[in-house]
């Protein structure tokens, strides 16, 4: 996910996509404890993804503000 298509969607699609990603994570965290994960890359990239929507979100609630 690249931070300009994050940028296009609207803050409630913003904290959908934020909710379907954290339960992604977990998901994968249950994975790599149970040893069943085989794409270990995928948890640094949802990880990063989170930030990325956040920072966003963030931006935009800011924008709203002033």
């Amino acid at each position: 996910m690249k931070a300009q298509d994050v940028r296009t969607k609207s803050v409630d699609q913003l904290k959908d996509e934020l909710v379907k990603l954290k339960k992604e994570q977990f998901n994968l965290r249950f994975q790599t404890a149970t040893g069943q994960l085989e794409k270990t890359a995928r948890v640094k990239e949802v990880r990063r993804d989170i930030a990325r929507v956040k920072t966003i979100l963030r931006e935009k609630a800011e924008a709203g503000q002033a």
